[in-house]
């Protein structure tokens, strides 16, 4: 695993933010926001999300959550994601995520290639593959992950056919199954191809 760099500019307050879930048929996109010091970013062994295990992964949110200054979670409904559209709505989720911050940052590392910033947002760039790059981000991009297959766990709970506390709503065989079985839930995103 390649060492992640702790800031992009060391003289600021800044913030790593990435999301979760922008692929899948159902459930909410969840976007994170956090901001390290320099020791922590160093000390933690984050890496991308999806390069991490399950059990990595959550341990590794209990420790950022700890030590953090300071972090945020944000979801975005899967009626705003038909509203709006995924890429309008992942936007969303990453600026409310940047607003619960109770420390302000002076500058947004974001996760991709395109972000749409508003009036109460700092400066931000954008990096691709910034979780494989900058820790702030890697940090946001295990808690977006984690926080959102928590929910898909409990939403399996209620809707237990489709499989969500594996696949967290995203398209495998098994959920395209359910869904041509069962048809759609109140989580399902009416604006995604379900097949």
């Amino acid at each position: 695993m390649a060492k992640l760099l702790a800031f992009l500019n060391k003289d600021v307050i800044e913030a790593g933010c990435d999301e979760a879930g922008r692929g899948c048929l159902a459930g909410p996109v969840v976007a994170a926001a956090v901001i390290l010091d320099e020791k922590t970013a160093n000390d933690l062994a984050l890496d991308d999300s999806k390069k991490l295990n399950e059990k990595k992964r959550n341990a590794l949110r209990l420790e950022i959550e700890e030590k953090a200054l300071a972090w945020a979670v944000s979801l975005v409904s899967n009626d705003k994601i038909d509203e709006i559209n995924i890429l309008q709505a992942s936007f969303l989720a990453m600026r409310q995520a940047v607003d619960q911050l109770f420390i302000r940052p002076d500058h947004i590392l974001i996760d991709g290639n395109r972000f749409v910033t508003s009036e109460t947002m700092p400066p931000h760039t954008c990096v691709i593959k910034g979780d494989g790059k900058y820790s702030s981000i890697a940090a946001a991009s295990i808690l977006a992950k984690t926080h959102r297959d928590e929910f898909m766990k409990k939403a399996s709970e209620d809707f237990p056919g489709y499989d969500w506390h594996n696949n967290a709503g995203y398209p495998t065989a098994k959920h395209k199954a359910s869904i041509k079985k069962l048809g759609t839930t109140k989580l399902h995103r009416n604006s995604f191809k379900m097949s």
